[in-house]
């Protein structure tokens, strides 16, 4: 009996973490509605006014470099007055390749640079810092390999510097490849929820937002005040973000205003970019909530950044949850707990904030928001499914373990007949180990099922369901895309 009680404690405050967290989408959609009129405001006198560097970090980007850099030389600003620099940090045919395309677009008068490194100290963050110092523009715009930039880019971002205060702009996220595979739909879902609904609520009601590392442009001003990229987090723009923002500089939102790129279409890919910004994140709480609370800022503003820097926190809760899911149905079943089970009722909030939250951020930018609604329950399984990987992150970050920055290579997949295959940078993408373990925590939960079932616990059953289908569907295609990367190698 005690060990009955010990479960269920564990599980009820498993489930208060979850709904706490969940139950904030209730709050950015209430401030989502009290501020939807609320819009920058822009002068285009600021347009072609000033010098303007745009830096391309990249990392053995053979397969989507050169697009990159043409889409760049497409932008509609004047040649004198816009500087590209490569930042370059290749070791392998990249950097060739690199060499011969600024070798042309130097000869159609473009100002372009190619800067490599044969060391990546402090990898993304060392590269744009190494590079910054020989920046001549007053604005610094920058874009990963993978993005797509519109030639209007420019007139479209500059235009929002009318204070001195204001020290970035940042565009939305546009996705190339949504429709390339179940796995790119349900990233484009959950990347909606944050760049249609958290980054334009928070900007607009006053909290502090991030750059989200490409498609923006910076005061150079901003990032020097604020001292410059660091390397100590894996999310070198988030840490960035606050730090500039604590020292009293302004941000832009752009909702309407996107910057196109792919989205990952291997899972083992995913999982890395997902380890890297759930474990930075987690660093970045470490280092700079202690700051936000000693400032001076309003207390509301305080609330709503530690909401936004520990929101990762949520994934071992998740985790546990999973575990102590199957004991449950047995527990119900065994024992004299009625009103414990009738109190978790309360918990089916966290589902409806989530379903509303995510409602929202898809009709507000998508007039087929309908059909793609119907992926929130596959969403809801994949985040489970994600529990692992984002958990060790979570725990990393805790401990302080340090670890490389994982790029997330780019494959140049945009339709559903471009293909992964003879692709060299698949065999540099290994399975973690944690595919074990969510293999085994899909029979395990499977075993949920089966009891749910039986015990007749229809009310239990979508949730076993839902962990079932979000671990075993992670590990197949964590399984799947390994042999597929292998014999591609």
């Amino acid at each position: 009996m005690v060990m009955d009680e010990i479960v269920l404690f564990a599980y009820i405050f498993s489930l208060t973490v979850l709904l706490v967290f969940a139950s904030h989408g209730f709050i950015m959609l209430y401030y989502h509605w009290k501020y939807e009129k609320n819009s920058p405001k822009s002068d285009k006198s600021k347009v072609h006014g000033q010098i303007v560097t745009i830096q391309l970090p990249i990392y053995n980007e053979y397969y989507v470099v050169e697009r990159l850099i043409n889409k760049i030389c497409e932008i509609d600003y004047p040649k004198d007055k816009m500087e590209i620099q490569v930042l370059d940090d290749s070791t392998d045919e990249t950097y060739d390749l690199v060499v011969s395309i600024v070798k042309e677009k130097k000869k159609e008068g473009f100002d372009i640079k190619h800067i490599h490194r044969t060391i990546r100290t402090g990898f993304k963050a060392g590269a744009l810092k190494n590079g910054l110092q020989k920046a001549k523009g007053e604005f610094i715009a920058i874009f990963d390999a993978d993005f797509v930039p519109k030639k209007d880019f420019l007139q479209n971002t500059l235009k929002y510097f009318i204070k001195p205060n204001i020290g970035m702009v940042q565009t939305r996220w546009e996705h190339l490849n949504e429709d390339y595979s179940i796995l790119t739909k349900i990233q484009a879902l959950a990347l909606n929820g944050h760049f249609v609904i958290e980054q334009p609520v928070r900007n607009k009601a006053g909290f502090f937002i991030n750059f989200n590392g490409t498609g923006g442009v910076w005061r150079k001003e901003c990032i020097l005040d604020a001292g410059n990229w660091h390397a100590d987090t894996i999310t070198e723009d988030l840490d960035l973000s606050y730090r500039a923002q604590l020292k009293g500089w302004k941000f832009v939102y752009l909702r309407d205003i996107t910057t196109p790129a792919e989205l990952p279409a291997e899972m083992n890919a995913l999982k890395a970019q997902q380890f890297r910004w759930t474990k930075g994140a987690i660093e970045t709480a470490k280092k700079l909530l202690p700051q936000v609370w000693k400032s001076k800022l309003p207390l509301r503003v305080k609330i709503q950044s530690t909401f936004h820097l520990t929101n990762n926190l949520v994934f071992p809760f998740i985790l546990l949850a999973g575990i102590l899911n199957v004991p449950l149905v047995f527990i119900k079943n065994s024992g004299p707990y009625d009103p414990f089970f009738n109190f978790m009722s309360i918990f089916v909030l966290a589902f409806i904030s989530s379903f509303l939250f995510y409602l929202y951020a898809q009709r507000d930018v998508d007039s087929n928001w309908r059909r793609k609604m119907t992926l929130f329950p596959l969403f809801m399984a994949g985040s489970m499914g994600f529990a692992v990987n984002n958990s060790r992150a979570v725990i990393e970050g805790l401990l302080d373990r340090k670890s490389e920055f994982v790029r997330t290579p780019k494959f140049k997949i945009i339709n559903r007949s471009d293909s992964t295959k003879n692709n060299k940078y698949l065999s540099t993408l290994k399975m973690d180990p944690s595919a074990f373990i969510e293999l085994m925590m899909a029979v395990y939960c499977f075993i949920g099922v089966v009891a749910s079932i039986y015990f007749m616990e229809i009310a239990a059953l979508p949730f076993h369901l839902m962990f079932f289908l979000g671990f075993s569907s992670v590990a197949a295609l964590s399984f799947k895309h390994a042999k597929l990367n292998k014999n591609s190698g």
